[in-house]
């Protein structure tokens, strides 16, 4: 009863997931602006070491959805905004180490976003309800996997953990890797936490341009620039350059 109940909730929790990033990013900008703090410490070696350590975390997330994505079969829920799917089960590469590898990635992510605010109580507010979130969507996903691929679905979850990967049980994936079905998976991702450094930077400075000096106008060009290439990507993806992955 209590499973059913944390599926039914996963599911209402699957069908609204692609927001919770803006909502990530919209506190840690205005957390960032507030307080004017690169970090949780009093000394700015402090400070700078939060920083990086909080741009590590959010780019492993980001690494770890780029390689599942680009090992993944096509057919799969990693695009799917309603409702869960699954041409096929993956169980190699990334899924033969842990059963929700996007999961784990997303959680990462979303904590290392947090943490860029510069505050540590938000970063482990958001740590603690992504593994709540992404705990109850992992398991209305695996309600469905377990109804279409019954035997082999409980072959390969007797093994492999549900969001805390292991350290061995490797298989090499059965897809070579797609570099163009990661960009069209994960560019957004990738570009959004591109874009909370960024905001987060900027905040800081009260989103003053006049008060950046010459050095720190090459940051804004260079984020000029990625949005100018996320543009192009948008543009192939209206032309049909990502049909076949639609």
């Amino acid at each position: 009863m209590y499973q059913t109940e944390l599926a039914r909730s996963g599911k209402r929790l699957f069908f609204i997931r692609g927001t919770y990033i803006y909502i990530t990013i919209a506190i840690s900008v205005l957390i960032a602006w507030c307080s004017k703090d690169w970090g949780p410490f009093q000394s700015a070696f402090g400070d700078c070491a939060w920083f990086w350590l909080s741009l590590g975390v959010a780019s492993a997330g980001a690494i770890v959805r780029v390689f599942t994505s680009g090992w993944a079969a096509l057919g799969t829920s990693g695009r799917a905004k309603v409702a869960a799917e699954a041409s096929e089960l993956n169980t190699t590469g990334p899924y033969s180490l842990v059963r929700n590898p996007l999961y784990v990635g997303r959680i990462l992510n979303f904590t290392g976003i947090a943490m860029l605010s510069g505050s540590w109580v938000f970063g482990a507010i958001v740590f603690l309800l992504a593994i709540l979130i992404y705990e109850r969507i992992s398991i209305y996903e695996e309600e469905f996997l377990r109804e279409k691929f019954g035997a082999a679905h409980a072959e390969w979850a007797k093994d492999v953990p549900a969001l805390l990967p292991r350290l061995h049980g490797w298989v090499k994936p059965k897809y070579p890797f797609w570099w163009k079905r990661m960009i069209w998976r994960e560019q957004n991702k990738l570009f959004l936490l591109a874009t909370t450094v960024f905001l987060t930077w900027f905040a800081r400075l009260d989103f003053n341009f006049d008060a950046l000096t010459a050095a720190q106008w090459n940051w804004v060009y260079a984020y000029a620039a990625l949005v100018v290439v996320r543009f192009i990507i948008g543009g192939l993806k209206m032309a049909g350059f990502f049909k076949e992955l639609s």
